[in-house]
């Protein structure tokens, strides 16, 4: 990878694996770790543990935080890896417009295994009720050609195997 300060967002619906990737790829790199769950609003957090989904005006100023940071990672020299829905295309839009060189890589499988993933987890205050929203609002990247496609339908040391292929690791 370039020396320049990039990022790595690791995008995809609830349970696909988000935030376990982007770790793993952030202890490989030596990157900087984000979560945006990390940065939401108490309340939004409140309202997505009720089974309320976010609406998209809900959504805009979260992704704007996302946007600084990572532009504050990458003015300190940072490269960074982000661990977000993205579900979105205006929210991907949102973080390429940050100035900062990146990466998309969406964690996709088919609605069941995402579902039993979700339900096996008890510490996340995602409910199972908001995946059926989720795959609703999704606007798959299919034509945005910095986003790689993993399939997450098998282990998590295959899917990081997958990831780091894709990225040229």
């Amino acid at each position: 990878m370039d020396a320049k300060p990039l990022a790595i967002i690791v995008i995809g619906v609830a349970g696909s694996g988000k935030t376990t990737v982007a770790r793993a790829l952030a202890r490989h790199h030596g990157y900087a770790f984000l979560d945006a769950d990390d940065f939401h609003a108490a309340d939004a957090k409140a309202q997505m543990q009720a089974g309320v989904p976010l609406t998209d005006a809900q959504r805009a100023p979260w992704v704007a935080t996302l946007a600084h940071e990572l532009r504050r990672h990458a003015r300190q020299g940072e490269s960074s890896v982000l661990a977000f829905s993205g579900l979105r295309a205006v929210h991907r839009q949102a973080l390429r417009e940050s100035g900062v060189p990146m990466r998309f890589v969406f964690l996709h499988a088919p609605r069941d295994v995402i579902a039993a993933r979700l339900a096996r987890r008890d510490d996340h205050f995602m409910p199972t009720e908001l995946l059926a929203d989720q795959f609703d609002i999704l606007q798959l990247p299919s034509a945005e050609p910095d986003v790689l496609f993993v399939d997450v339908g098998t282990s998590q040391a295959q899917v990081l195997e997958r990831v780091l292929a894709a990225l040229g690791d």
